[in-house]
């Protein structure tokens, strides 16, 4: 059978508890909404929240699946997947943190290529070090999206991951304002995080995308996305994560044969 290669995206930033989890979330949802079969993996190895976020019990994790090709005991990927709805999988973080340590960073690459033959779009959503793992990743994937928000740690601390990136002349990235996750936090204009990143930022959430009962979402598995009103109540931020999913799609993947 001959499938067209998925593409793969990665979110991360240079600081924890920018809204990197529930945006990977609500990108998964635009893309249900354009008909693509998205695969959600939750690489935050030691304390990924995705399949929390989404309330779904699962049985297989990312290290089920570095142990069963280790061990010659792979058969097929979707062994490992944890259905949500029609459109979205997830491949969760391992259960327990402590088996984070005995994932070969290797077999990260060789999972996100064989979820590539099985999937549209590869949501990829990260912790934010820079270890080996998230190297990896960030080295194989099609495109990086940075969260950050408007806070003085933050902007200082992707001013230092963007002079990495120079260094590395690594330019699949964009850049996301995400001003939804702490509204109050206005301490910059964008003409002035700009300067001091000697970035352009790529896109923005406002502040009115913010949710005073994100956690009844969480807690009842929702991807706000995926809300009828959504696309009227938060018009502009819908659009900006519509425009997020049009610009990752707009290049066509390779045929391949089906791994």
């Amino acid at each position: 059978m001959i499938r067209k290669k998925g593409k793969s995206l990665c979110l991360f930033s240079a600081k924890g508890g920018v809204g990197k989890t529930i945006t990977t979330l609500n990108l998964a949802g635009i893309f249900e909404a354009i008909e693509k079969k998205v695969l959600i993996m939750d690489m935050d190895l030691s304390s990924g929240g995705v399949s929390c976020a989404l309330n779904r019990p699962f049985n297989s994790t990312i290290f089920n699946f570095v142990d069963d090709y280790n061990n010659n005991r792979y058969k097929d990927f979707s062994n490992y997947v944890t259905k949500y709805d029609e459109w979205i999988d997830i491949l969760p973080s391992p259960k327990d943190p402590r088996q984070a340590r005995k994932i070969d960073s290797k077999y990260i690459e060789i999972a996100l290529d064989k979820a590539l033959y099985h999937y549209d779009i590869v949501l990829i959503d990260t912790n934010h070090d820079l270890n080996e793992q998230n190297l990896v990743i960030l080295d194989n994937v099609d495109n990086i999206l940075f969260v950050m928000t408007n806070d003085p740690l933050d902007i200082k601390n992707m001013k230092s991951l963007l002079s990495i990136f120079r260094d590395l002349e690594k330019e699949n990235y964009q850049i996301l304002l995400n001003n939804s996750c702490n509204p109050y936090k206005k301490y910059f204009s964008l003409f002035d995080m700009n300067s001091i990143l000697k970035a352009k930022i790529n896109y923005s959430l406002s502040s009115e995308f913010f949710l005073k009962n994100i956690d009844e979402y969480v807690m009842n598995g929702k991807i706000i996305t995926l809300e009828p009103k959504m696309p009227n109540v938060f018009a502009k931020d819908y659009a900006t994560l519509m425009s997020i999913a049009a610009d990752m799609t707009e290049e066509s993947g390779e045929d391949d044969e089906k791994k």
